[in-house]
């Protein structure tokens, strides 16, 4: 029986990279449009869970025989949203909230197939170093941040500004993988 067509519903070439270091090719990359305003009283995890849950469904949507899988990360500071920065001064502000402080990363992952969709969670704990205005500054020139929920990158130049991280690697960086293989292993996905 032929494998079915992969479908990732996101335009991030992290995500396409860590794929890649688990076999995995998409078949088709289709980002997914939808509006990913959070609901009022609606967590973080919550969030993460139905943008990922929504990107997937509507993929899915137009490609019923194909296995869509989709990803959203949200970066919180207690029940505070720390989105994509709009532009360099919010970024410079996301960085000194998070500067010297512990904060959350939720990734959520979905895997549409056959009319089901299964979601996973994953919350991760990241401790930044406390940060000086000047590599703030420098950081935010790079432009890394952009694209970037909380503003940073993990694997680029803010990898520096990591003190300690309890959870998956992959996951801050957008795709947690055990989670996403098991997930396509679980609708009959088999790598290679």
């Amino acid at each position: 029986m032929a494998r079915p067509e992969l479908i990732l519903a996101s335009a991030s070439p992290r995500r396409r990279e860590l794929l890649a270091q688990v076999g995995i090719v998409p078949d088709r990359v289709e980002p997914a449009d939808i509006d990913e305003t959070p609901l009022k009283s609606e967590t973080p995890a919550q969030l993460a869970d139905r943008l990922a849950r929504s990107k997937a469904a509507v993929v899915a949507e137009r490609h019923p025989e194909a296995v869509v899988l989709a990803a959203d990360t949200v970066v919180s500071l207690g029940r505070r949203l720390l989105e994509k920065a709009a532009d360099g001064e919010e970024a410079a502000r996301f960085l000194r909230l998070l500067s010297g402080r512990n904060h959350r990363v939720h990734t959520g992952v979905a895997v549409a197939h056959a009319g089901r969709i299964s979601v996973r969670v994953v919350e991760t704990r990241v401790s930044l170093k406390v940060l000086s205005e000047t590599e703030i500054a420098a950081y935010v020139a790079t432009g890394d941040w952009q694209g970037k929920a909380g503003a940073y990158g993990i694997q680029g130049p803010a990898g520096a500004f990591v003190r300690r991280i309890v959870g998956s690697h992959p996951a801050v960086m957008g795709l947690p993988l055990y989670e996403t293989v098991s997930l396509l292993e679980g609708v009959g996905y088999r790598r290679g």
